[in-house]
């Protein structure tokens, strides 16, 4: 270890204050040892008396108010430009070196195909879902979301039959029951097909019946799905990654406690997209 060196503005400051400190030591000692040695017989005594000992009213030492002054001077320089504030800091060097990082990223996955952005997905998933949500998706026997139905026909029926909770919209949760079986096939059908991005269904001769159950549905995602305005998810865009892209941004409430917003750093844009490719990809048992 390199404790002399002086090239380090560290060790350089600290030698100075060090040498400052011991000078001024010196200097007040002898200052203050050379008057104990003068007799002082005008000098006024404080009104304190100890079995007839009395005790001089010493002001405080000039020398002794000067290094408190430059102690004070010195201590605003070296944390404004001496050191602390202008020099090395270990959270700026991490932050450089994450924004180093993520340019060095961005630039490599510019334009990621199909294959790359589903691999990268896949990574990311088994990092920072797959601890709640299971290796596979499925939620881990119900312990979380199964992500497997996500952005199918299926997920559809079972949030109409269940409801959807977690979510912060304007309009709230949305409950369970809002139809029965039967009509919860049709809406799902409805949906899938005509405003979803699934854009086709198992039961085409359900879609007619499932546009008027959708009515409603209509009272708090619109007429034409897209959740007015973002008072509530936008169905539009069920079926996409863009639907797990808005979840991952908003976070999520569950029975196992609480989905972060991964909007807060910890992933960027493009892993988020994707995170989202990746579990609509779980749908379609890709």
């Amino acid at each position: 270890m390199q404790w002399f060196n002086l090239e380090d503005n560290v060790n350089l400051l600290g030698l100075i204050g060090a040498i400052a400190i011991v000078l001024a030591t010196v200097f007040v000692v002898s200052r203050l040892v050379g008057q104990m040695k003068v007799a002082k017989p005008d000098a006024e005594l404080s009104e304190h008396s100890w079995d007839g000992i009395g005790e001089y009213k010493n002001p405080v030492p000039l020398g002794w108010a000067i290094v408190y002054a430059i102690c004070i001077v010195w201590a605003l320089w070296y944390m404004i430009a001496g050191y602390p504030v202008n020099s090395y800091s270990q959270i700026g060097e991490y932050n450089e070196e994450v924004a180093a990082a993520n340019a060095k990223f961005e630039k490599s996955f510019a334009n990621p195909d199909a294959k790359t952005l589903h691999a990268m997905g896949e990574s990311v998933f088994l990092v920072q879902c797959s601890s709640c949500h299971g290796i596979t998706g499925d939620g881990i026997n119900g312990k979380a979301a199964d992500l497997s139905k996500w952005g199918s026909e299926e997920g559809i029926f079972d949030t109409i039959m269940n409801g959807s909770k977690g979510l912060e919209y304007p309009m709230g949760e949305m409950p369970a029951g809002m139809a029965d079986e039967e009509g919860a096939k049709a809406i799902a059908a409805y949906i899938a097909k005509e405003i979803s991005g699934i854009k086709k269904t198992k039961n085409e001769n359900l879609v007619a019946s499932g546009k008027e159950l959708f009515a409603t549905c209509a009272a708090c995602h619109g007429e034409d799905g897209k959740g007015m305005e973002g008072n509530s998810p936008d169905l539009s865009k069920y079926g996409t990654a863009e639907f797990v892209e808005d979840v991952l941004q908003r976070g999520k409430k569950g029975a196992i406690g609480t989905m972060p917003k991964f909007s807060d750093g910890r992933l960027n844009a493009l892993q988020q997209k994707a995170v989202g490719e990746y579990v609509i990809s779980l749908s379609k048992g890709e």
